[in-house]
């Protein structure tokens, strides 16, 4: 008997200390804030001061509501995160930095947008900005705990290539991805010298089956993509891949959340019916084949332009940019995705901690914490 009381207080304490560490990890993750996010990109990652939801009013996003750095930005509980032209902004949770139409390269729509180098510039001011608002040890804290979300250089493939002879003269396609790569590459080496260690990619689309490239198709009566486009897309993906995988292994602390976009929004515009849309080839607001002709809203040369009765229906929004619905998949598969849509770390664990996260899956089955304790 005296064996078997010994045996049950043995237990008993094992159970009282499991839940006491469990009751402690809790505490501590419910207390972590999350980390700030600056972002860097194009005409897809453009938000305004508006708070997070549905808007009343047009905000100047490339959607029909919100992008996926909303919902991110929603997820990670931050405040909307402001543009860096915004006057009287305070970045304090981050900077973004997005300009439509910009490119790695500064050769892309050069004089008409902020290019990558230039927001990486930017950065460098805010940096300084904080280390005189709140002194060198904090602003030094927000850099390092900051994610770097980037997701820039389509327009550099499209426009800057394919909508660009002299540039299809003088390169060839794994030139101009080499370019395109070193550029990209160079701009992360610099934010990781002032202290960058997490960043978030979102990988190519396929760009041959936006609208206007569909629409631009050498072969457009056969139906199909355009797959010179989508080649380079897969290109600059697997060499960016290599270089992150390479980056993992040089650069002490680097982590970074990258994510198989292209093949996940392949799926659902050649099966649009298995994710609950009906049309993942035409736009909902444009004119010409597919909507292609970004005449959404009305332009000066084309004032008329048709729109579909349901957005939620379609993949694409107008010639060149997703749906909000799409926008909020994406942001969903990043967030906390399987291993097959983003790796090696998602978002979540990004901007909260891998191991947080590792101690709260154990405190929601608080059995399987005492099992570890048991003999």
């Amino acid at each position: 008997m005296a064996r078997l009381i010994s045996h049950l207080d043995h237990s008993i304490i094992f159970v009282i200390l499991a839940f006491s560490i469990g009751c402690k990890a809790y505490g501590s993750l419910v207390e972590k804030k999350s980390s700030p996010l600056f972002i860097f990109g194009d005409s897809t990652l453009i938000t305004s001061h508006t708070d997070n939801g549905h808007f009343a009013e047009p905000t100047g996003r490339f959607s029909d509501g919100r992008v996926i750095v909303d919902f991110i930005t929603e997820y990670a509980t931050l405040p909307s995160i402001p543009p860096f032209l915004q006057p009287s902004a305070e970045f304090f949770n981050g900077v973004n930095f997005a300009s439509g139409g910009a490119g790695v390269l500064p050769e892309t729509n050069q004089g008409l947008v902020i290019d990558l180098q230039k927001q990486v510039k930017f950065f460098e001011e805010v940096q300084k900005s904080l280390k005189e608002k709140l002194g060198d040890a904090r602003a030094r804290e927000i850099v390092s705990e900051a994610v770097y979300f980037i997701s820039i250089r389509s327009n550099d493939y499209m426009g800057g290539y394919l909508g660009n002879p002299k540039m299809q003269e003088n390169y060839n396609p794994e030139q101009y991805i080499g370019m395109v790569i070193g550029n990209l590459t160079q701009a992360i080496q610099v934010l990781y010298e002032k202290g960058a260690r997490k960043f978030g990619f979102l990988s190519l689309s396929p760009l041959g089956c936006l609208p206007a490239l569909r629409a631009l198709n050498p072969k457009a009566s056969e139906g199909g993509c355009f797959e010179d486009a989508c080649a380079l897309a897969q290109a600059h993906n697997n060499a960016l891949k290599a270089v992150l995988a390479s980056f993992e292994n040089l650069l002490r602390g680097f982590k970074y959340c990258n994510s198989n976009f292209y093949d996940w929004l392949h799926d659902r515009i050649i099966n649009p019916s298995k994710y609950g849309f009906k049309d993942g080839v035409n736009a909902c607001c444009g004119t010409g084949p597919y909507g292609g002709i970004l005449t959404c809203g009305g332009t000066k040369d084309v004032p008329d332009y048709e729109l579909c009765d349901n957005v939620g229906d379609y993949v694409w929004w107008d010639s060149f940019h997703p749906t909000e619905k799409i926008h909020e998949e994406s942001a969903n598969a990043l967030w906390n995705g399987p291993s097959s849509d983003v790796g090696p770390y998602n978002l979540q664990e990004l901007f909260l901690g891998k191991e947080a996260l590792t101690i709260a899956d154990e405190v929601d089955d608080p059995i399987s914490v005492s099992q570890q304790f048991s003999y």
